[in-house]
């Protein structure tokens, strides 16, 4: 246990999964769900905050895969505030060596679980349930000439989802959105060299 939250790193380097612990009683419960003083002393990462997003999603949504140009990229610290969330992290680094792979963790108001994801690094989350609230804290603003996707339903991917393709709800935008392989032969994606001279110091060493 770190302080108060209990930070994990992910299998996809530069992510990582945070558990707060909470204070319950007669009132409600507190928790601290964003420590960027705790990522930044033992990971060497964190958020300069310049944007926090809120989104509200009927149960089936899928959104992202979604991702910036670095620089400067956007790290992001997700949490759902309230129902439940699938939150998917894609490595779509070129030349990494998880290329490819993703990692997932589950946000809910039970262990209200928090997503830190460093800049490079693809974005999607699968609401659970219906007026599933996902708020998140990013490094830098939306600037929509450097925002991309990747298709969430490239089967190269292989997104392992707990909710059937027939009643998945996802954008046209997102459904248009290039392959991983297509996106990697137009040059469009972040490479594993730039991330890691812009990151965070602890995954790139």
């Amino acid at each position: 246990m770190l302080g108060r939250v209990q930070i994990r790193p992910l299998d996809i380097a530069g992510a990582y999964e945070l558990t707060p612990k909470q204070w319950g009683d007669d009132r409600g419960v507190f928790l601290e769900w964003y420590r960027g003083d705790l990522l930044d002393e033992q990971f060497g990462v964190g958020i300069g905050l310049r944007q926090a997003n809120t989104s509200v999603s009927r149960r089936g949504v899928l959104r992202g895969v979604h991702y910036a140009d670095v620089p400067p990229g956007q790290a992001k610290h997700v949490t759902a505030t309230r129902g439940a969330a699938l939150d998917i992290i894609v490595d779509i680094r070129v030349g990494s060596p998880t290329f490819g792979r993703w990692d997932a963790v589950l946000l809910d108001t039970v262990d209200r679980r928090a997503v830190y994801l460093a800049e490079g690094l693809g974005h999607a989350f699968l609401a659970l349930e219906d007026d599933t609230t996902v708020s998140y804290l990013v490094s830098s603003t939306f600037d929509p000439a450097r925002e991309h996707g990747i298709s969430p339903l490239d089967p190269a991917l292989g997104l392992e989802l707990p909710i059937a393709a027939n009643e998945l709800l996802v954008s046209q935008k997102d459904v248009d959105a290039p392959s991983l392989a297509a996106a990697a032969s137009a040059g469009a994606l972040p490479t594993w060299d730039a991330t890691r001279g812009y990151a965070g110091k602890a995954w790139r060493d």
